[in-house]
């Protein structure tokens, strides 16, 4: 009888070890926005696969390009309540309305200012790193996309005064810092959301869209996209994220690996990002895009009208004692 109970005892325990191995091993998934062998499609399989080998095969992942578990907006509850292991995607302002002050518009002037607002360290990467925390989300790295810019369907108007009346229509994202700076730079903003954004402009809805730049525009609109204004109007800067619960239930070699392969993602990505926005911007232009180049003193006008029209609204809306200190500290 003992001895029964013995082996009873080995088989129960080698049960337990093959089920929590089984779940160690078991394959996240990983959602992103944009379609299949795309540049973010490719670097996020690299991070996946450098993950992979470093766990031993313990941490696999798959991707799901293309909004296939959902857009952004979704795919960030499923994550904060663990129905989707991982994203890289837009901050979703829906959780915390404080996160859109990670798309404050004019936020930093060049590549030099968007490492000193968005990098390692910053009191804006720590207040979004906080945000996404108290919805059970752990932030990974960071992902710097571009400068934004204006993607318009007819001949721009008064392109280098902000102050001038447009008397075109923009798409917006359906968030307020965006909708408040077409307004101010003389257009009229239409927020819509991001699946019904090429058909208006194909339609004749609006004459063009703002908030995404040139790699956004020539994935998705380049064939509605004739005029491409490089206005700098925001930094583009995605997060790879994941459940926070998920994140601290990995053994500690498995989770000091995944930051590690995370912190070189994010590293790789500064050092090229620069580059891939001119070669987007390269891309629009042979698919037929005029690209129309704002000088630097007319983005500095821009850039003024923008922070004193549309930041004290922003700041207001998501509390001055929240978003002053950090503003006064990364903007440039």
């Amino acid at each position: 009888m003992k001895k029964w109970v013995w082996v009873s005892g080995v088989l129960l325990f080698a049960l337990v070890v093959a089920v929590v191995g089984s779940a160690q091993a078991a394959t996240w998934k990983l959602s992103h926005v944009r379609p299949q062998d795309t540049a973010i499609d490719k670097e996020l399989n690299w991070f996946a696969n450098a993950t992979k080998e470093a766990t031993g095969g313990k941490i696999q992942m798959k991707t799901y390009p293309a909004n296939a578990l959902g857009d952004y907006t979704v795919v960030h509850e499923r994550v904060s309540v663990g129905a989707v292991d991982m994203a890289l995607q837009p901050a979703a302002t829906s959780g915390d309305r404080r996160m859109q002050i990670g798309v404050m518009p004019y936020l930093a002037n060049d590549w030099a200012g968007a490492r000193k607002a968005f990098g390692k360290g910053s009191p804006l990467r720590a207040a979004m790193e906080d945000m996404y925390g108290k919805q059970d989300i752990k932030v990974l790295a960071a992902y710097p996309m571009y400068f934004g810019g204006i993607s318009l369907n007819k001949e721009p108007v008064a392109v280098g005064d902000p102050n001038a009346s447009k008397g075109l229509k923009l798409r917006v994202p359906p968030i307020k810092a965006f909708q408040l700076m077409g307004n101010a730079i003389g257009y009229i903003s239409a927020p819509l959301p991001f699946s019904e954004a090429f058909t208006a402009v194909q339609t004749g809805v609006v004459d063009g869209v703002l908030g995404s730049g040139a790699e956004g525009y020539y994935a998705s609109f380049r064939d509605v996209t004739k005029y491409y204004i490089v206005a700098n109007t925001h930094f583009e800067i995605w997060y790879l994220i994941m459940n926070k619960g998920k994140y601290e239930g990995l053994k500690a070699a498995d989770r000091a690996a995944l930051d590690k392969a995370a912190d070189a993602f994010e590293t790789q990505r500064w050092a090229k990002a620069e580059a891939d926005q001119a070669e987007n911007e390269k891309k629009l232009e042979q698919a037929g895009a005029k690209i129309v180049r704002l000088s630097n003193a007319q983005l500095a006008a821009y850039a003024a009208k923008v922070r004193k029209v549309v930041w004290p609204e922003i700041t207001k809306d998501i509390g001055e004692a929240f978003a002053k200190p950090i503003l006064d500290k990364v903007a440039n």
